[in-house]
């Protein structure tokens, strides 16, 4: 039987997750392109850290999507499928808000529709994998 407050912890994740891809959506609607690519990131981020709670992790750490999926790896090999994929939205985690992490320019401009759409797609994907694995029993 799953360990129940990790299961909620879990739960907890998992529905933030759907909640920052929709508003990621929202965002991407109403042409907050950059807005709405570090929202992506934020939903597959914290999709695989639901995944890590629910296997039992106390606590996860760090941003990346790449060190989260090694971490899910070690637990579910077949999260080596979308780790090549997740990865790609590690890259909106600061240069979508901070102009000093771009080399001219803010943000605001430097992401568009085209950049939005792929990181929405990439974060459904990511978490409907999540979602596919926590929905199916071990």
């Amino acid at each position: 039987m799953p360990d129940a407050p990790k299961t909620a912890e879990s739960a907890r994740w998992r529905a933030q997750a759907r909640h920052d891809l929709d508003d990621a959506v929202f965002a991407a609607q109403n042409d907050r392109h950059a807005l709405a690519c570090f929202l992506a990131q934020q939903s597959a981020e914290k999709a695989v850290s639901a995944f890590l709670f629910a296997k039992g992790a106390d606590a996860v750490w760090g941003h990346a999507l790449a060190d989260l999926c090694e971490d899910a790896i070690a637990l579910d090999p077949s999260f080596d499928l979308i780790k090549s994929v997740a990865i790609l939205l590690d890259k909106y985690h600061t240069t979508t808000r901070y102009p000093t992490a771009l080399p001219g320019g803010v943000p605001h401009d430097a992401f568009d529709a085209t950049d939005a759409a792929r990181a929405l797609e990439i974060a459904g994907d990511v978490l409907g994998f999540v979602e596919q694995r926590l929905d199916t029993p071990s």
